[in-house]
């Protein structure tokens, strides 16, 4: 009984694979503006800076950017005023590596950035701090080289405010809630959880099925065991926070020994070794539980609290992964509810059960093998992940190969013998992901990093035959220039197609390359005065016309009619492909 009820007390876990890879924007519906500023977050809101110290001989700056935005290494720029304070260069700790078919290969960061300046000269009086830097978000939109000042050792004229120290905001969002309630109810039908299900019932509710008693009891288990889960996550993240883990997850020598550990757990969940409490710790709390009976609420209540502690082989390797991700991510708020979430997807299927519905519930059996196998892939996805930061992006395209044919050979893919529908569908998706494994390991050994396009951008013939003269596009860069090319086009009564770019916009490139020079596009450009407004200076001027436009930055195309006023339904800005591209230049003919 005692081993059968350790087995029972238990709950929980995630898949901490919640936003693992960046995409491109998909494409948004005609008449709505794609990736416009609702999208997108103002600069200083994307990448927050703070001041956390300069008492000692160096000053410390923190940079936060928000989900989905990074910063590039070689934007940096700090600037002392006066010039004689004696700053030294920047120390900054390796970026992700990020190659790009224009640029080359850059440097990168995401999350929590601690920039450290040396001092060559104690700081003797107040000075400003100049910093400079830029960054773009995933979705396609890049942001103009931004520059705000800091009041070093005092307040000075003409200075911002100190900020003072911050830990980083809680990034939690009601996906990512919805994201740990569906790992915790996937962690209940495993072969180690739902067989016991009515067990524990039966501890718990002491054969009292059905009306509101039975659901009180079951809530008064579920609810307090969901709260010590919140509690050891808001801990989890209370300790990320204080070691700022997140910034140290771009070393090599943090990054290489959490993807092991990950990897390690996805063992467990294959079931090559069972990971448990030392028995220490264990058979006390095992003792205590069977002292502890059911049928009362405070009874029910502390049975949750010692579930929390419980955990079976079957989720405590997920569980452990999910403290480490929390860890990571410093956010003690969010790592709570997190928590919170997966503890109340575990105890769902028990209020359920309780309440009379254990008919609704599936009977046990091989299939939960797979729901276990299913969180051991999972965990090996993260670490290949966490590999990504630190090995060249070819190894790291092998290695997502590696994953996807280990799954597809554990599928079936390849056994050609009499088969069950479900066996034979098992054995489709076996080959697909065996299909992906091939291309990117072809993709790898061509030099492709990107697992969502392992054979990188393949341009069909045919396709990217411009139907524009590259001379017809007038290049302009000043707001004077702006004016006088709307003028040319009203008195010639010609609709203006207005394209934002500048030389360090990746995705501008990309929609010079790939969108506005596609057939289908190009063959309707002849009907716009083309215009492309070059913000590769970055000027006050510039910036204005940004703000008059209501933009962050380019990529921006802004359609305009013969009289100068905008299509603002059929604006897009960030990354558009060709085809959504073109659809909105044909319904922007109908209003010719």
């Amino acid at each position: 009984m005692r081993r059968l009820l350790s087995l029972i007390l238990l709950l929980i876990a995630l898949p901490a694979s919640a936003g693992l890879l960046d995409n491109r924007p998909e494409a948004a519906p005609l008449g709505t503006a794609l990736n416009n500023s609702a999208d997108f977050l103002p600069v200083r809101e994307a990448f927050k800076l703070s001041l956390i110290d300069s008492s000692g001989d160096s000053i410390k700056l923190r940079f936060v950017p928000a989900e989905g935005y990074y910063l590039y290494k070689h934007r940096f720029k700090f600037v002392s005023e006066p010039a004689d304070m004696g700053l030294g260069p920047a120390r900054l700790p390796a970026g992700k590596q990020k190659t790009d078919e224009y640029f080359g290969d850059v440097e990168v960061y995401y999350g929590v950035l601690d920039v450290e300046l040396p001092l060559d000269k104690p700081l003797s009086r107040p000075f400003n701090l100049s910093v400079t830097y830029q960054g773009c978000a995933d979705k396609g939109l890049c942001y103009p080289p931004e520059t705000e000042q800091l009041s070093i050792g005092g307040d000075l004229p003409g200075a911002a405010a100190t900020p003072g120290p911050t830990t980083p905001a809680s990034s939690w969002n009601w996906s990512d809630l919805a994201l740990f309630f569906l790992a915790g109810l996937g962690l209940t039908f495993t072969p180690c959880v739902l067989p016991m299900l009515p067990i524990l019932s039966g501890v718990v509710l002491r054969g009292q099925f059905g009306g509101l008693r039975s659901l009180s009891l079951s809530l008064a288990y579920v609810l307090p065991m969901a709260a010590s889960f919140a509690v050891l996550g808001a801990l989890m993240g209370v300790f990320g926070a204080s070691l700022n883990l997140q910034a140290r997850l771009q070393s090599a020598w943090v990054l290489v020994p959490f993807a092991t550990l990950f990897a390690l757990f996805a063992l467990a969940m294959f079931g090559v070794y069972e990971l448990r409490l030392p028995r220490l710790v264990s058979e006390p709390l095992n003792r205590w539980a069977n002292k502890t009976h059911g049928g009362s609420h405070t009874n029910a209540a502390l049975l949750g609290v010692l579930s929390s502690l419980l955990v079976s082989p079957c989720v405590s390797a997920p569980l452990v992964g999910a403290l480490l991700y929390i860890s990571a991510s410093g956010d003690a708020l969010g790592g709570g509810l997190r928590l919170l979430a997966l503890g109340l997807g575990m105890g769902a299927p028990l209020v359920l059960f309780a309440t009379g519905g254990g008919a609704l519930l599936p009977k046990s059996g091989t299939w939960m093998i797979a729901v276990r196998n299913a969180f051991g892939v999972l965990l090996l996805a993260v670490s290949v992940w966490l590999l990504e930061r630190v090995l060249p992006g070819p190894l790291t395209l092998a290695l997502w190969g590696l994953l996807a044919a280990g799954v597809a050979l554990f599928l079936g893919a390849l056994e050609f013998v009499t088969k069950t529908p479900k066996e034979k569908l098992a054995q489709l998706t076996g080959l697909a992901l065996l299909v992906y494994a091939l291309a990117a390991w072809t993709g790898a050994l061509q030099g492709q990093d990107d697992p969502l396009r392992p054979l990188g951008r393949m341009a069909m013939a045919g396709t990217q035959a411009s139907q524009v003269n590259p001379g017809s596009w007038q290049v302009i860069s000043s707001p004077a220039e702006l004016d006088a090319a709307f003028a040319a086009a009203k008195s010639s009564r010609q609709p203006l197609l207005l394209d934002w770019y500048a030389d360090w916009c990746i995705s501008c490139k990309v929609i010079e390359r790939e969108v506005l020079a596609a057939a289908e596009v190009g063959s309707q450009l002849g009907d716009y005065r083309l215009v492309r407004f070059d913000i590769t200076e970055s000027n006050a001027a510039q910036r204005a016309l940004l703000d008059r436009y209501q933009l962050f930055g380019p990529p921006a195309i802004l359609l305009f009619d013969e009289k100068g006023d905008e299509w603002l339904d059929l604006r897009v800005v960030g990354e558009v492909d060709a085809a959504t591209f073109a659809a909105r230049l044909q319904q922007a003919r109908t209003r010719f």
